[in-house]
C-alpha cells in the first residue's frame, strides 16, 4: 500500500512540474521545473519496479548502504567545487576567461555563487550527512531510525543542489550576499532538513547506549540550529507560483543583519559544530586514542554554541547597524577564541603517547593539520572582528585567506581524513590503495592552501593600506583601479595554489576508487555492537 502511495505522490510532482514548465515565466524556473519532474519520473519508475518483490532487512545490521552512497558524492561534489573555484580564480587573474555567451552563463558574477555553494552544501553538507548517519549508529549501537527516510534525505538534497546550481547559473537567486536558492529550492530544503533531523534524533532516541558521545551534542546542534538559521533569513513571499522572483519580508539594515546573523552562523554551526562532531569521533578512531579531555569537549560544545549565535554583527562593522551591535558582536567573537582554541588543544593532546603516527600515517597527518587551521582561522576571525583591525581588512582579499584558509585547511583536511578512513571499513576492504598517495594528496593540499591562504593575505593588506593611502592635502593616492593591477601577482598564485588542492582531490578520488575496485575484502561483520 505504501508503494502505490509514494507512485501516487511522485506522480501528482512529475505532472505539477511538467504545469509548472508550461507556465514558466522564467528561465531559471523552466529548467529547476523540467529538473523536478525528470527527477519525479525516475523516482516513479524505480519505486514501480521494487513493488511485489521481497524486502528482507537484516534489523541487526547498520544502515550503511546510505553512508557509501555520501562517501561518493562528497567526493564527486568535492571535485566539481574545486574545479569551478580555480576557474573563477583564473577569471580573476585573467580576466578574458568571463564568457558572456548563454546570457552570461559563464561570467564570475553566475560562477562564484556555484562554488560556494557546491564546497559549502554539496562538499561539505554531503560529508556532514554521510559522517553523521555513519557516527550516530556506532556510538548509539543501533540502525538508522525511519527506514529509507535516510535515502530521502540523500536523494532529496542531491536534487537541492542541482536545482541551486541550474538556478545559480541562469540567474535564479533571492540577490542576498549569499546567493540563497530561490522560494521553491528553500522549501525543499526545510522539508530535507526536517527529515534529516528526524532521522537523527530518532536514532539517538532509540539507542541502545545510556550515554550520548560528544559528537553527537555537536551534529544535533548544528542540525538544529542550521534549520532555524535558513527558516528565518530566507523568509520570502513569491511574486508567482510560477515564476523564481519573490519579495523579501525584510530590508534595509534589519535584513542586512539577518543576513549576517544567518552567514556567520552558517560558519559557526555548518562549517564549525558539524565538522567538530566529525573530528571528536574520526581523531581518536585514527589515533586509536580516546578524546583527551571529555570535560574540555562538554565545556567546549556550550561555550561555543552559546558564544557563536551572536557574533554575526562584526561583518556590519562601519554599517548603518548601531554601534552597540556592532560591539557586542566585536565582544563575543573574541570571547570566542578561548571556546575554539579549546577544542582546538582538545584535538591536538587527543594524540598524546601516539605522535609518532605522524611519521607513518598520512591520514592522522591530515586531521591533525586541519585541527591545527581550525585554531589558526579561529584566532585570525576574533582579530579581524576588533573595529581597528576590520577597518583595514574589510572588503578586502585578507578576509578571502581567512574564509579559505578555514574552509581548504579545517573543513576540507578533516572531510578528507574522514573519506579515506571511511571508504575501507564501508567497502569491507583490507585498507587503502595506497598511503603514498595519500602522501601526495597532503602535500598538494597543504602547499596549495599556503599558497592560497598568503597570496591573499599579501593582495588584502596591501589592498586596504593602498585605500587610505593619502597625500599631503589629503586626497586619495591610489585609485580603485591601481590596486586592481596592483593585485594580479596574487592572483596567479592564487589559482596556482587552488590548482594544487583540485590536483590533491582528484589524486583522492582515483585512491578511493581503487580502494573499492582493486583491493582484496577482509572478513568483517556490519552486525551492531557496543558503541565504538
Amino acid at each position: 500500500m505504501w508503494d502505490y502511495l509514494k507512485l501516487v505522490v511522485l506522480g501528482l510532482f512529475a505532472v505539477g512540474a511538467a504545469i509548472a514548465a508550461n507556465y514558466a515565466h522564467d528561465t531559471a524556473y523552466l529548467v529547476n521545473a523540467i529538473t523536478v519532474m525528470l527527477a519525479a519520473g525516475l523516482a516513479f519508475l524505480v519505486v514501480l519496479r521494487g513493488i511485489g518483490e521481497p524486502k528482507f532487512v537484516n534489523k541487526n545490521e547498520y544502515m550503511d548502504g546510505v553512508v557509501r552512497a555520501g562517501v561518493i558524492a562528497t567526493a564527486v561534489w568535492g571535485v566539481v567545487g574545486f574545479t569551478v573555484g580555480v576557474f573563477i580564480a583564473s577569471q580573476l587573474a585573467w580576466p578574458w576567461l568571463n564568457y558572456e555567451a548563454l546570457q552570461g552563463m559563464g561570467n564570475f558574477g553566475r560562477l562564484r555563487p556555484l562554488h560556494t555553494s557546491a564546497v559549502i552544501f554539496a562538499f561539505g553538507g554531503n560529508a556532514l550527512i554521510m559522517s553523521a548517519f555513519y557516527v550516530v549508529q556506532r556510538t548509539s549501537a543501533t540502525r538508522l531510525w525511519g527506514g529509507n527516510l535516510a535515502w530521502f534525505v540523500f536523494w532529496g538534497w542531491q536534487l537541492v543542489i542541482v536545482l541551486a546550481a541550474a538556478g545559480y547559473v541562469l540567474g535564479g537567486t533571492q540577490s542576498k550576499e549569499y546567493a540563497e536558492p530561490v522560494w521553491y529550492v528553500d522549501l525543499l530544503i526545510t522539508v530535507v532538513w526536517v527529515a534529516f533531523l528526524a532521522v537523527f534524533a530518532g536514532t539517538l532516541m532509540k539507542r541502545k547506549e545510556p550515554h550520548i558521545y560528544v559528537a553527537n551534542w555537536f551534529y544535533l546542534a548544528f542540525i538544529i540550529t542550521i534549520a532555524m538559521l535558513h527558516l528565518v533569513n530566507n523568509m520570502a513571499i513569491p511574486v508567482s507560483v510560477f515564476g523564481s522572483q519573490s519579495v523579501q519580508v525584510t530590508s534595509g539594515v534589519q535584513d542586512a543583519m539577518i543576513q549576517w546573523w544567518y552567514g556567520h552562523n552558517a560558519v559557526g554551526f555548518f562549517l564549525t559544530a558539524g565538522f567538530l562532531g566529525m573530528m571528536y569521533y574520526f581523531v581518536p578512531k585514527q589515533a586509536e586514542r580516546p578524546v583527551f579531555s571529555y570535560k574540555l569537549s562538554i565545556i567546549h560544545f556550550w561555550a561555543l554554541i552559546f558564544l557563536y549565535i551572536w557574533a554575526g554583527p562584526h561583518h556590519l562593522h562601519y554599517t548603518a547597524l548601531p554601534d552597540w551591535a556592532q560591539t557586542l558582536g566585536m565582544v563575543m567573537s573574541i570571547v570566542l577564541w578561548m571556546p575554539s582554541w579549546g577544542g582546538m588543544i582538545n584535538g591536538l593532546m587527543t594524540l598524546s603517547g601516539a605522535w609518532d603516527k605522524l611519521r607513518t600515517d598520512p591520514v592522522i597527518r591530515m586531521m591533525v593539520v586541519s585541527v591545527g587551521f581550525y585554531g589558526m582561522s579561529t584566532f585570525e576571525g576574533p582579530m579581524m572582528a576588533i573595529k581597528a583591525v576590520n577597518s583595514l581588512s574589510h572588503y578586502t582579499d585578507w578576509t578571502i585567506g581567512h574564509v579559505h584558509s578555514g574552509a581548504l585547511g579545517w573543513n576540507g583536511m578533516i572531510t578528507f581524513g574522514a573519506l579515506y578512513f571511511l571508504t575501507p571499513r564501508l567497502w569491507n576492504r583490507s585498507g587503502l590503495y595506497s598511503l603514498k598517495l595519500v602522501s601526495w594528496h597532503f602535500w598538494l593540499a597543504t602547499i596549495g592552501i599556503v599558497l592560497y591562504a598568503s597570496a591573499m593575505w599579501v593582495s588584502g593588506i596591501m589592498e586596504g593600506l593602498m585605500w587610505r593611502e593619502v597625500d599631503a592635502n589629503g586626497y586619495l593616492v591610489n585609485a580603485f583601479a591601481d590596486t586592481v593591477a596592483a593585485k594580479y601577482p596574487m592572483y596567479v598564485v592564487r589559482a596556482l595554489g587552488g590548482g594544487l588542492y583540485l590536483t590533491g582531490g582528484l589524486i583522492m578520488c582515483y585512491n578511493l576508487w581503487m580502494t573499492v575496485r582493486a583491493q582484496p575484502s577482509r572478513v568483517t561483520s556490519h552486525s551492531v555492537v557496543p558503541a565504538e
